[in-house]
């Protein structure tokens, strides 16, 4: 199991509802097409797969 994964904002979330918004900046994410190293927990698992259809996840 990786102990880290990169997330990247791969689609804009001007369209998306606010929570998923929140959950992106939570993320760190604030640009189109910006990676951040998260580590691999249950919190991290559970924002990402809230705006999933937003993001690319890769484990490291």
């Amino acid at each position: 199991m990786a102990d880290k994964v990169k997330v990247t904002l791969v689609k804009s979330p001007i369209g998306a509802i606010p929570k998923h918004k929140r959950t992106l900046e939570a993320l760190g994410l604030r640009k189109l097409h910006h990676t951040v190293e998260l580590p691999n927990n249950a919190a991290t698992k559970g924002m990402v797969t809230q705006v999933r259809h937003l993001v690319k996840v890769e484990e490291i």
